[in-house]
C-alpha cells in the first residue's frame, strides 16, 4: 500500500514543483519581453519538462532504463497527442509551424534511426544530442532577440526575490517527487509481473507529462495558443536532446525492440499533426478528437503487446 501512496506523493510533487518553476520562469520571462511562444518553447517547455529530466535520469542511473527511455517516447507521443489534442477538442485554434516543429519531428527521426541498429544510447550519442540542444537553444534565444515585444504580455508577475524562491523549491520538489515515482513505479511493476517498458510509456509518462497538459490546456482557453503549442513543442525537443541525452551520458542506456517501434509511432504522430496542421493552419475540434482517439488506440496497442 505504502509504494502507491509514494507514487501518488512523487507526482503531487512533480505537479507542484513544476507549476511554482513555470509561474516563476514566466514571470522572468515578461520582465526580459519575449514572445509567447518563445516562452513556450524554452521556459516554459524545459521547466514543465523537469519530471521527466528528474525521473529519466534517477531511473538511468538506478539501472532502470526502459523506464528512462519509455518516459521520455511516451511523454512525447502524450504531449503531440493528448495536449495538443485537448486544447483542441476544448478550444479549437489557429496553428503557423515554425522551423521549430521541423526540428522537433528531425529529432525523433534521429533518435530513431540511433537506437534502431544496435538498441543502444552511447554516451557518444549523449554528447551529439546534447550538441544539437545547444545549438538549438541558440537558435531559439536569436529569434527571441529579433522578435522582442514592446509591452509586456499578462503573465502573472513576481517579485525578483519570489521568483528565485519558486525556482528554488520548485526544482527540490522535481527532483524528490522524480525520486520517488521511479522508485515506487519500479516496485508495482514488478509486483504486477509488467514490464518497465509499459510502465515507462503509461503511468510514469502520463504523470511527468501533466505539467505539460495543464499549462497548455489553461493556455489555450486563455487565447494564449502560442504559448501552448511552444510549450508541447519545445518539451519534446527538450525531452529527447537533454532528458534522454542526460540519461545516456550518466549511464549509457540498452533500448529494446519495443522502444525502437514506439520511437516509429511517435514519428507517424508527428506526421499526421504536421499534415493537419498544413492543411488549414489549424487545429479543428473534430481533429483534436481523432488525436485523443489515436493516442487512445495506442495506448490499447502497448498494453495488449
Amino acid at each position: 500500500m505504502m509504494k502507491y501512496v509514494l507514487l501518488v506523493a512523487g507526482f503531487f510533487l512533480l505537479i507542484k514543483g513544476a507549476d511554482l518553476f513555470v509561474e516563476a520562469s514566466s514571470s522572468v520571462a515578461k520582465r526580459l519581453r519575449v514572445p509567447s511562444i518563445i516562452i513556450g518553447l524554452t521556459i516554459v517547455a524545459f521547466g514543465t519538462s523537469a519530471p521527466e529530466l528528474a525521473v529519466s535520469t534517477t531511473a538511468s542511473l538506478a539501472g532502470n532504463n526502459e523506464i528512462a527511455v519509455g518516459n521520455v517516447i511516451g511523454s512525447n507521443i502524450f504531449n503531440l497527442m493528448v495536449v495538443l489534442g485537448a486544447c483542441a477538442a476544448i478550444h479549437p485554434f489557429a496553428v503557423r509551424l515554425r522551423w521549430d516543429y521541423a526540428i522537433s519531428v528531425g529529432v525523433a527521426a534521429a533518435l530513431f534511426v540511433m537506437i534502431c541498429f544496435d538498441h543502444y544510447i552511447s554516451r557518444v550519442d549523449a554528447l551529439m544530442l546534447l550538441a544539437f540542444f545547444l545549438l538549438f537553444v541558440g537558435l531559439t534565444v536569436r529569434d527571441a532577440l529579433v522578435n522582442r515585444v514592446v509591452g509586456g504580455e499578462e503573465y502573472q508577475m513576481l517579485s525578483p526575490v519570489r521568483s528565485l524562491v519558486y525556482i528554488v523549491c520548485g526544482l527540490v520538489a522535481i527532483i524528490w517527487g522524480g525520486d520517488l515515482v521511479v522508485d515506487s513505479a519500479s516496485s508495482i511493476a514488478a509486483s504486477f509481473g509488467l514490464s518497465q517498458t509499459l510502465i515507462g510509456l503509461t503511468v510514469v509518462a502520463f504523470g511527468t507529462s501533466l505539467p505539460e497538459l495543464v499549462t497548455s490546456v489553461v493556455a489555450s482557453r486563455k487565447g494564449e495558443n502560442g504559448l501552448a503549442l511552444g510549450n508541447v513543442i519545445g518539451s519534446n525537443i527538450f525531452n529527447i536532446l537533454m532528458v534522454l541525452a542526460a540519461s545516456a551520458a550518466l549511464k549509457p542506456i540498452a533500448v529494446s525492440v519495443w522502444s525502437v517501434i514506439d520511437a516509429g509511432c511517435l514519428i507517424v504522430f508527428s506526421i499526421f499533426v504536421m499534415v493537419w496542421c498544413r492543411t488549414n493552419e489549424k487545429i479543428s475540434r473534430a481533429e483534436g478528437l481523432t488525436m485523443l482517439g489515436m493516442y487512445a488506440a495506442y495506448t490499447v496497442y502497448i498494453c495488449v503487446r
